[in-house]
């Protein structure tokens, strides 16, 4: 065996010495990851029991609501005017409409922006 071989021999040796410390070092910090999981759940509560689940209401069960919504306008700046800015808009609600129509696509429209679909046929 020449001094050459010696060397290598030792080396892999040490790598594999390192790599087992590693190995013996990642399955400690999992064991102890699953301790410390057990012990959170320990000290939490128990899960509600079936007498303790809510209930439907007195009513009854809510029913479906369909309504169309109609957006509101959004503000017009006078001509002259600085544009108002996102923060100056506040959360755009809707209301009812009045219309009880449905409203449709136009006829060749995906009926959706940017969709890129051929749309209704």
């Amino acid at each position: 065996m020449t001094t050459a071989s010696t060397q290598l021999a030792a080396a892999s040796g040490l790598m594999s010495l390192v790599l087992f410390v590693v190995a013996v070092g990642v399955l400690a910090l999992l064991a102890g990851g699953f301790w410390m999981n057990s012990r959170v759940k320990y000290r939490e509560s128990d899960r509600p029991r079936a007498d303790e689940q809510p209930g439907l209401p007195v009513d009854g069960p809510v029913g479906e609501v369909q309504e169309n919504r109609e957006s509101a306008e959004v503000p017009q700046v006078p001509k002259g005017g600085r544009p108002l800015t996102p923060y100056e808009l506040t959360n755009m609600d809707s209301r009812p409409s009045a219309s009880k129509d449905r409203p449709r696509w136009s006829r060749g429209s995906s009926g959706s922006f940017g969709g890129g679909g051929l749309g209704s046929h």
